[in-house]
């Protein structure tokens, strides 16, 4: 091994990091806000910073959990049913208060509707979650919501939104944020197990995951900010709904994992996986949607604010609520 893992400068990042990411947020709003011409720029580094950080993450996480995970029917089921049967009625009763407005209607549910394959397992992984299960739980994931999404837009709008949405998006980022990286470690840790420069690799990489964790969020926010600034006024009605579902989400989630007697780490990656969303996979489709629905965009990205910010919250919280000392109990 290097040391880096094991420096004072990383043990500082890693003691720090939740403010540290606040401050990423916060310096990503205001480069937003003060350069707004940049949003184009930092929306292509978007998905170039997410693949080093999911490349990060996949390193840290043992291929033969992964393996593992897949036999792990229990995790499986919760996490569908979760995902695709109780967020699904979580999500309708949340929108009866926007109804009337389909811009509105249209964005949370392409949003609300679709679970996050990527970020959550870095966030999950922070809190003590068994992120590798969540990881060998992605390729379901993906399928389901491409799948189901247009059955639930065609039940909660109509049959004429299902008609233009297109599945391109989810297959390409299923791609870029998953296959590319997870491919990547997986060759990387074959690497270190026979020569040296895979170790250092994986070592560097495990020390730079806070500020690559940073830079992530800061680019994410300043692609953004400018446009939720600018239609406000419209927006401020989706702001309650999106901060209602994590709380709900954190008891549902909870609630989920203790019916299915999972254990504390499952059970965080159950919660985790409920209440986190695929806004960056999920922008695409609202982009392409017709001008009449084009602040169902800007509403994908205030979830996308607001989800940034709860996770920071729910990596302290969580594993307050789900106390190792006190573990789900398991059959």
């Amino acid at each position: 091994m290097t040391g880096l893992t094991s420096s004072p400068a990383v043990a500082w990042l890693e003691k720090f990091q939740i403010p540290l990411y606040l401050a990423a947020l916060a310096a990503g709003a205001l480069i937003g806000i003060a350069a707004p011409n940049s949003a184009t720029t930092f929306e292509h580094a978007i998905n170039p910073v997410l693949i080093v950080l999911l490349y990060a993450t996949f390193l840290a996480v043992p291929f033969q959990k992964i393996r593992a995970s897949l036999r792990d029917g229990r995790f499986l089921v919760s996490v569908v049913v979760l995902n695709f049967v109780v967020v699904p009625v979580v999500v309708f009763a949340l929108t009866r208060f926007i109804a009337d407005d389909q811009a509105l209607l249209v964005g949370v549910l392409l949003v609300l509707l679709a679970p996050c394959i990527d970020y959550v397992i870095v966030f999950s992984g922070l809190a003590g979650a068994a992120s590798e299960r969540l990881l060998a739980s992605a390729p379901l994931i993906m399928l389901l919501q491409m799948a189901l999404l247009p059955v639930y837009l065609w039940l909660f709008v109509g049959s004429d939104l299902v008609e233009i949405v297109d599945i391109g998006p989810f297959v390409e980022a299923f791609v870029l944020l998953i296959v590319v990286p997870l491919c990547l470690a997986a060759i990387t840790q074959a690497i270190a197990r026979r020569h040296h420069a895979g170790i250092v690799v994986m070592d560097a990489m495990a020390a730079a995951m806070v500020p690559v964790m940073m830079l992530t969020l800061a680019v994410v926010v300043a692609s953004q900010i400018e446009a939720v600034r600018t239609q406000w006024s419209s927006l401020i009605a989706v702001v309650p709904i999106f901060v209602g579902f994590l709380i709900i989400m954190a008891i549902v989630g909870l609630a989920v994992g203790r019916a299915a007697h999972l254990d504390v780490p499952a059970t965080r990656a159950l919660i985790f996986s409920g209440a986190t969303r695929n806004s960056l996979v999920v922008l695409p489709l609202a982009l392409a949607l017709p001008q009449t629905l084009a602040l169902a965009a800007v509403v994908v990205v205030t979830q996308t604010l607001v989800e940034l910010v709860g996770m920071i919250i729910y990596v302290r919280l969580i594993p307050r609520i789900t106390p190792s000392s006190r573990p789900v109990s398991r059959t």
